[in-house]
């Protein structure tokens, strides 16, 4: 699609007032209290948006909207854990931190067990929030790449450059500045989204009628109180596990962390988590909403069957565009009944047709799962070669649906079929957002709504980059090395590592691949090593006997069994948290308890 000159206008004068805005602002920046502790002057509002831009990526807008399409309101329970999260971090970690005038988390490990538990730690940081900040540059790039015709190394690079231009010349302050600016384009652009998406619905389908419509869909059911480890989100698995997350993302991740203990004093600190923890579950469910009213303008209108462009026409040239035509004719069909029962629901709630609307969406789901599967035969002629005799294989075996050759064949064949939904070319839950804002909005609100996916992919990126520049400084360069290094030195080094750690971002985003869901992928990446971190914090707070040989040994044994738990799918990722935290604190007490080193 080509972007009209005032989307592009609106788009470009966003982007360049922040990056303009944040170099102009933090151009004094001489010492290290102010390059990276903001100069302890950060406000408590501007502490709570800092805090909640960081964790508001691109894939925040892209990738949740898309759940909410695919799979409704449900994952908003991932974010329940927070506010009590936010509850202990206030009374336990803040506290300690200023009292100790720490820079970084894990000057404090040091303090409490040793050097080599500190470096740990913090290595441990970097390595996932290195992967995690290619992916925030990767997010919006590949999509954008794809809807907007533009080569996706350019987009990489360009989205990494600007944000290397503020983060290296002003540092946390810089962050933090832009980061308000960042949050107000957001609102400004998903209030304006909905808005539109509402005007956009038919007239005679009222507000009430569009959730009704969506909640005959299977789209309105929030509360999971099951206790279902298959399933990813409940209100236990956010409650529990979300909180273990929440307490490691919050509590011990330098690029949370360094958005906090830039604040004036112990109450700004603690107020600008506490307004976070008010408002990101609101802020998620109104961002699930976004998706939800998507979803019901498409029950008006014609849907693609995938929304990746480029692998629909890959399908329709291929020997399965026959195949493929065909299911969008069915599509086309079931589209014109669930139309005619949406407009009879909003004038009659009958649970007859709730029933059936809920029928049609479930064969609409498989129409949509076939329509990857084609896809994905007609790009990968390795998995359709596969395919094929796993499926002649099966049939032979038919004859005898109890034999374990059979069930196992059946099971291969099953989840052979199922990696065609979770393909590159394949997975579209991520696109779904980003074509209805090219297709469906007015010009201007286009460039807005862009400017918002690249202003959260900036805001997080910066925070990344910055905090694995300052742990890359401090905890690393700074305590290994001998000497005495001054404020002015310190500020210089620290500038190269920001800018390092920026073309690093930007060489793993060039190298990055997609995943079933981009949300997912990085609370994923979190999870794996989320969970040990915060045992190793615990262990310091509370487990006064323990030692730091313990806790080392304990913490690489922990880390390698979540990592095969992880590649072996043990468990859902986000109990993760919880099991990882527990695990390590367990077998740190039982090293402690056979040893007899005192450190």
């Amino acid at each position: 699609m080509v972007l009209s000159w005032i989307d592009w206008t609106v788009l470009a004068a966003t982007l360049l007032t922040i990056v303009g805005y944040g170099t102009w602002v933090t151009r004094n920046n001489k010492t290290a209290q102010d390059y990276i502790k903001g100069g302890n002057t950060t406000r408590w509002w501007t502490i709570g948006l800092s805090v909640m831009a960081t964790q508001a990526s691109a894939i925040t807008f892209l990738s949740t909207t898309g759940q909410a399409f695919s799979e409704g309101m449900g994952f908003v329970q991932f974010y329940f854990g927070l506010p009590i999260a936010m509850v202990i971090i206030c009374l336990v970690f803040i506290p300690l931190y200023h009292r100790l005038k720490v820079y970084t988390a894990y000057e404090f490990l040091e303090n409490r067990f040793d050097l080599k538990t500190r470096s740990l730690t913090a290595i441990l940081f970097l390595i996932q929030r290195g992967l995690a900040a290619g992916i925030t540059i990767f997010a919006p790039a590949i999509i954008l790449s794809i809807v907007l015709g533009i080569n996706i190394v350019y987009l990489n690079i360009i989205i990494g450059f600007l944000v290397i231009i503020y983060t290296v010349s002003g540092g946390t302050k810089a962050v933090t500045v832009t980061q308000k600016q960042q949050m107000f384009v957001i609102f400004a652009g998903m209030l304006a989204a909905l808005f539109i998406t509402l005007q956009l619905i038919p007239n005679e389908i009222s507000f009430s009628d569009a959730l009704e419509i969506a909640g005959a869909n299977g789209r309105m059911e929030i509360l999971d109180f099951s206790f279902d480890l298959e399933n990813r989100y409940t209100v236990w698995s956010g409650l529990i596990g979300g909180t273990f997350l929440a307490l490691s993302y919050f509590g011990t991740d330098q690029s949370q962390v360094q958005r906090y203990l830039s604040g004036s004093n112990v109450k700004n600190m603690q107020m600008g988590l506490i307004f976070n923890g008010l408002l990101k579950v609101p802020m998620q469910f109104f961002i699930l909403l976004c998706g939800i009213m998507v979803f019901v303008f498409y029950q008006f209108n014609p849907s693609p069957l995938n929304f990746i462009d480029a692998s629909t026409q890959t399908v329709l040239v291929s020997e399965y565009g026959d195949d493929y035509r065909s299911l969008q004719e069915k599509q086309n069909i079931l589209f014109n009944k669930k139309k005619d029962l949406s407009l009879l629901l909003a004038k009659n709630d009958s649970p007859e047709l709730i029933q059936e609307i809920s029928a049609l969406d479930s064969i609409e789901k498989t129409y949509r799962l076939k329509s990857k599967f084609l896809i994905k035969k007609a790009v990968d002629k390795e998995y359709t070669s596969e395919y094929n005799t796993l499926e002649s294989e099966v049939a032979s075996l038919k004859s005898s649906p109890k034999s374990e050759d059979y069930i196992a064949k059946s099971h291969e064949l099953k989840t052979l079929y199922a990696s065609a939904a979770k393909d590159t070319r394949t997975n579209d839950r991520d696109y779904m957002f980003i074509r209805f804002i090219l297709n469906q909005l007015p010009v201007g609100l286009i460039g807005l709504l862009l400017a918002v996916i690249l202003s959260a992919a900036m805001s997080s990126t910066a925070s990344e980059i910055n905090a694995l520049a300052t742990i890359t400084s401090i905890d690393l360069y700074g305590r290994n090395l001998k000497g005495k290094k001054d404020d002015a030195a310190m500020v210089r080094v620290t500038k190269w590592f920001t800018l390092a750690w920026g073309i690093v971002a930007i060489i793993i985003a060039c190298f990055a691949n997609l995943a079933e869901n981009l949300i997912q992928l990085v609370n994923i990446i979190g999870s794996i090593f989320y969970g040990n971190v915060l045992g190793i914090f615990l262990l310091a707070f509370f487990f006064k006997r323990i030692k730091g040989n313990a806790v080392f040994v304990g913490a690489l044994i922990t880390q390698i069994i979540i990592i095969a738990g992880w590649w072996f799918n043990w468990m859902p990722y986000l109990w993760l948290n919880l099991f990882g935290c527990v695990l390590v604190i367990l077998i740190t007490n039982l090293i402690q308890g056979y040893t007899k080193n005192t450190d």
